[in-house]
């Protein structure tokens, strides 16, 4: 399992990269694992604001459809339209070509209050 140190995570197995005034956010190697073969992404958010928990858009694999949870609050300013054809690049890739959502988040503090690289393991050798 993969644990890049270049991004923050959240306990919904999401994780966040920022890249100047924007946040890529996808879902954690471990996520896309315990889900399976992911058949279908919907973000119907684009365009709105969120707050920090709040649901994002689904990822739906062969039997169960799963809520994304935003780690940050911000507006959602677009989604990876790769994956409106290649879904499996959230399982192939997921801290690179599977992103899944870029948004403007309102503070930093957000980021800072998410977990490091260590920390997340933890988490999921807890749950594994």
């Amino acid at each position: 399992m993969d644990f890049p140190n270049n991004v923050k995570y959240s306990t919904d197995h999401e994780w966040v990269r920022i890249d100047g005034e924007v946040a890529y956010v996808g879902i954690t190697d471990y996520a896309q694992e315990q889900l399976g073969d992911i058949v279908f992404v919907d973000i119907p958010t684009v365009g709105e604001h969120l707050d920090t928990g709040e649901v994002f858009g689904t990822i739906e694999v062969v039997k169960t459809i799963s809520d994304l949870m935003l780690p940050m609050a911000g507006d959602i300013l677009e989604q990876n339209e790769a994956l409106e054809s290649n879904p499996e690049l959230v399982n192939n890739d997921p801290y690179g070509e599977g992103w899944i959502v870029k948004i403007k988040f309102d503070t930093i503090e957000d980021y800072d209050n998410l977990m490091d690289a260590d920390a997340y393991k933890v988490v999921v050798n807890n749950q594994g």
